[in-house]
């Protein structure tokens, strides 16, 4: 576990994610747009999730801060040409200490409620098993 300054060093966004995050974010997908209705609807939880956050050379679909979680929606171009990618991704993502879980974008739009509590109970998991490791 890093501490909090290498933490925010490593996760510190290129200049080019950054730029890319911005585009992103114009042009979310449907089962992201969804994600983000129920985020913003449910304000109860006090968690925050940034969407198509840039972290280091990467970007988040969405990413809390507080828990270390990124969440990604895989649609189908994530079975074939961006597993490389997304293998890399998930390993540096863990090198730095954040957890990655990959929800298929078909299981939001069968169950948006189910895939954002299922978000909600990771980042409290996360967030409680982070604070029990803290000195």
């Amino acid at each position: 576990m890093h501490d909090a300054k290498t933490f925010r060093a490593l996760i510190r966004p290129t200049p080019e994610a950054k730029r890319r995050a911005k585009e992103l974010r114009a042009q979310l997908s449907e089962p992201e747009r969804m994600l983000v209705w129920a985020i913003r609807s449910d304000q109860r939880t006090g968690l925050r999730f940034r969407v198509q956050e840039p972290i280091g050379p990467y970007i988040a679909d969405f990413y809390c801060h507080r828990a270390r979680l990124v969440i990604e929606i895989d649609g189908k171009h994530h079975q074939n040409e961006q597993h490389e990618h997304d293998t890399h991704r998930d390993d540096w993502m863990q090198r730095v200490g954040i957890v990655t879980t990959r929800i298929p974008a078909q299981e939001v739009f069968s169950n948006l409620q189910g895939v954002y509590n299922t978000m909600l109970a990771q980042a409290t998991r996360r967030i409680a098993s982070l604070e029990n490791k803290s000195p």
